[in-house]
């Protein structure tokens, strides 16, 4: 190869945007791009469930109660005499949605929160601050528990009270970024140039601190759906008869000795999302640090 060509090959490396520097890195991460495909096969199923279960998920049947494993019920039955692989892919919308949906909720109260308050300071910093810390002080899991059953036992109230929860984690990682990025030379160079302060946060601070926002939504879906399992198991999420993970657990728990295929299914459905999104969330970390070569 020529000096020419390497300099071409030279100069296309260092114009390469970081959008495309950051996927090629998370693509040499073996375990990030199993957690993604892991991640995009229950997306797939929740997306297109109608087409892919076999049978009606809420559909009964006295005489296939508690069946195990078999040609025609390939996840057995539960006590109802319900197919659990239809329920198993229908329950996979109930987790996906609660988690992007409350994270949603999360990232749409805690950003602008968070970006106010470390860019800001002064008076509104320390309120916003305190009241974070008040909630930060009750644990997650506990908070959304109280949450949702003041609101209410339902799929929607559960979302609310989990992206509610979520959220002093968002304002705090906001705040903290915005609290170095602020400081930055090109930050005092857009201030020095007139640019009005709505316009200096949302244009020059935030795009700056969304790769950790990113890092952050990704590991908190995995919490949110847990939670939502939680919710469900105690009876404050999705309600019966529509399948939901922790719905299942709770059915399941009475015949672990009779029907354990009842309680290994939606466990593993669990296991696996959240192993899936912790795995891509490490992966977004490393990919989108810039540190990283």
């Amino acid at each position: 190869m020529t000096d020419a060509a390497l300099a071409i090959n030279a100069d296309a490396s260092e114009l390469d945007s970081p959008a495309r520097r950051a996927r090629r890195r998370l693509f040499k991460r073996k375990a990030a791009v199993a957690g993604l495909m892991v991640l995009c096969f229950f997306i797939i199923l929740a997306l297109f469930a109608p087409l892919i279960v076999p049978y009606d998920p809420i559909a009964t049947s006295w005489s296939l109660v508690r069946k195990p494993p078999t040609a025609l019920h390939w996840f057995g039955t539960d006590e109802l005499g319900r197919d659990i692989l239809s329920r198993v892919v229908y329950g996979a919308r109930a987790s996906l949605l609660a988690g992007l949906i409350s994270v949603a909720i999360a990232l749409g109260i805690g950003v602008p929160l968070g970006l106010l308050a470390g860019y800001r300071g002064g008076f509104i910093d320390a309120l916003i601050s305190r009241i974070t810390d008040a909630m930060l002080a009750c644990p997650f899991l506990i908070l959304a528990i109280a949450l949702a059953a003041f609101l209410g036992p339902s799929l929607g109230n559960a979302m609310i009270a989990i992206g509610i929860s979520a959220t002093p984690v968002f304002i705090r990682l906001t705040r903290g970024q915005v609290l170095s990025v602020k400081a930055e030379d090109y930050v005092e160079a857009a201030r020095a140039l007139g640019n009005p302060p709505w316009r200096i946060a949302f244009a020059h601070i935030l795009p700056n601190i969304l790769p950790a926002l990113l890092v952050q939504a990704t590991l908190s879906i995995a919490a949110a759906i847990i939670a939502e399992a939680a919710l469900s198991f105690l009876g404050l999420g999705q309600q019966p008869p529509a399948p939901s993970w922790g719905s299942m657990l709770n059915a399941a728990q009475r015949f672990l000795t009779q029907a354990p295929w009842m309680a290994i299914w939606p466990g593993l459905a669990i296991f696996l999302v959240v192993l899936s999104l912790n795995l891509l969330g490490d992966g977004l970390r490393d990919a989108l640090d810039p540190r990283q070569r």
